[in-house]
This record gives structure tokens, C-alpha cells and sequence, in this order.
């Protein structure tokens, strides 16, 4: 039997949507990393498994290239909602979804699905929660080093871990030399999404993204959550801003709570249906 995919893409961040419902292979690490292979495989930043079915909501769980599970993405929540609208799994303009992060509520802004809103959770700057190593504390601007260079850093967690370090300046190159470093630093034992970001005015801040288990993206919904919660933390920020990545823009608003909201837009790409070769050779992983 064939297994059947869907593409999509949240600003130029892509994912596979494995739906086990229409696909019996279940997946693993090794299965999922040559499925989200560019040379060899389907490609992807990461596949989206479900709908989870249980009795009061609906689940998705989310793989990174490496075979690893991410806790929750942005992008990937928007993309996996209008996949469920897509497929008619949802008829409600609003909705619970369960992550391995935690839950998120989700509310279609156009017929289509293809814009959304979503509440991502709290974000949460202690460090038993993100986690980070030592007494606790709220990590806010302390002086961390990756690879023998000093940034000041402030962490956060949306459900997954955070490092944001505000600079003068970004670049792709920059977050890949840090990220290399501060992934798997020894502060932080569940590894860490890194983000660099510069501060614009007020309103608006850019960021670069390194994220765990998936190197660099070109956009990342709970780093942008993750790096505006830190810019008004920080004071650098009021509690709305659109984040400016690569890939695109969200937009970003901090309730009193610290609550986040998400608001963007998805692409639905192609349906992918894997040929017999590979489908095999994927059982076999």
C-alpha cells in the first residue's frame, strides 16, 4: 500500500502532514529522517502526525528532521489546522488541539483556513520549566557562553525551550554559529531553540532561528512568540509586535497573563504519494 502525504508550508517553514488515518506505517525516528531527507526522500523541516483521535480533543504530534519530537511549532500548529479544515476534520471556526507541548486554541480568520490566530500558551521564563541548569530562578539576561564567545541570554519556554539574544545585528550565519554551540550546551539538558533578535522600533523586531533538532529555519512560531515575550520583557517592546523572520512575518500580541497569540498564514503545497520502492524500504526502518 501506498502512503499518502500533504505539503505544506508556514513562511517557507515546510512539513509533511502523515495522516494516520488514511496510512498504516507507523513512524519512528529512523522512518521519519528518511521520509524529511531533500536528497534521498520527500524533504521537509519536520512531519506532522495526525489527527490523534481521543475522545474530547484532537492531537498532533510533531517530528523534527532528526527523528526527534518537538513539544510544539507554530508554524507547524497553523499548518496542521488547515490541513484538519482541508480534510474536513473540523468544522468549528474555533477549537481546541493538543500538542505534546501542551494545548492551543485555534481560530480560523478566512473561509479557507489559510489565516489563523492561534493561543500558543504561556510563556514561562523559569528555570525548572525551560529547563535551565542551577538554582531557581528566571533566566533574564545572563551571561552564557557558546563556543568560547559571551552573549547575554534570556530564556524562555512556550512548551519548548528558548535562548534569545538580543544584538545590534543578525544574520543567517551568526544564529548558525551560535546554534551549533548552544543547542546541546550543558545549561540546558532538554537542548534549546535558539534565537537571535534585533529590536526595530516599538512595534516591530527580526529574528534568525537555529531550532532543536532541525538546524536553521527560516521561520519559527514559538521562537517569534518566544523572542517578542523576551523584547517586552525586557522592556525593549509594548506587548504587540510583528516579528520579521525570513521566511515572513507574525504578528505577536503578550496578554496580561503571558499568554501568547499567534496570527499568520499557511500555503497548502501538494499531495505526495510515495512509490513502491521507497514506501518499502521505509517499512523496513
Amino acid at each position: 500500500m501506498k502512503i499518502q502525504l500533504e505539503r505544506y508550508h508556514g513562511l517557507g517553514n515546510d512539513y509533511l502532514v502523515y495522516d494516520p488515518n488514511k496510512n498504516e506505517m507507523p513512524l519512528n525516528e529512523q522512518n521519519v529522517k528518511a521520509l524529511c531527507d531533500r536528497h534521498t526522500g520527500a524533504g521537509a523541516d519536520g512531519i506532522l502526525e495526525g489527527p490523534l483521535l481521543d475522545e474530547k480533543q484532537m492531537g498532533v504530534r510533531i517530528w523534527n528532521p532528526d527523528g526527534s519530537i518537538a513539544e510544539k511549532s507554530g508554524n507547524g500548529v497553523r499548518i496542521f489546522a488547515k490541513y484538519l479544515k482541508d480534510a474536513e476534520y473540523v468544522q468549528k471556526k474555533q477549537y481546541l488541539l493538543r500538542t505534546d507541548g501542551g494545548m492551543v486554541e485555534i481560530a480560523y480568520l478566512n473561509e479557507v483556513g489559510s489565516r489563523l490566530r492561534i493561543s500558543m500558551g504561556i510563556l514561562c521564563f523559569n528555570s525548572s520549566q525551560i529547563p535551565v541548569i542551577g538554582e531557581p530562578r528566571e533566566v533574564i539576561n545572563e551571561d552564557m557562553v557558546f563556543g568560547n564567545s559571551l552573549y547575554p541570554a534570556t530564556c524562555v519556554s512556550i512548551g519548548n525551550p528558548h535562548c534569545v539574544i538580543p544584538m545590534k545585528e543578525i544574520s543567517k550565519e551568526l544564529v548558525c554559529k551560535i546554534g551549533t554551540h548552544s543547542e546541546y550546551a550543558r545549561y540546558f539538558p532538554e537542548r534549546v531553540n535558539t534565537e537571535i533578535m534585533k529590536v526595530i522600533d516599538r512595534n516591530n523586531i527580526a529574528i534568525e532561528t537555529y531550532e532543536r533538532g532541525a538546524g536553521y529555519t527560516m521561520a519559527n512560531g514559538t521562537g517569534a512568540c518566544a523572542a517578542a515575550g523576551v523584547a517586552y520583557k525586557l522592556g525593549l517592546s509594548g506587548n504587540k509586535v510583528i516579528v520579521h523572520m525570513p521566511g515572513g512575518e507574525l504578528q505577536i500580541e503578550i496578554d496580561e497573563n503571558w499568554k501568547a497569540y499567534m496570527t499568520g498564514e499557511v500555503f497548502y503545497v501538494a499531495e505526495i504519494r510515495l512509490g513502491n520502492e521507497f514506501t518499502e524500504l521505509l517499512r523496513t526502518l
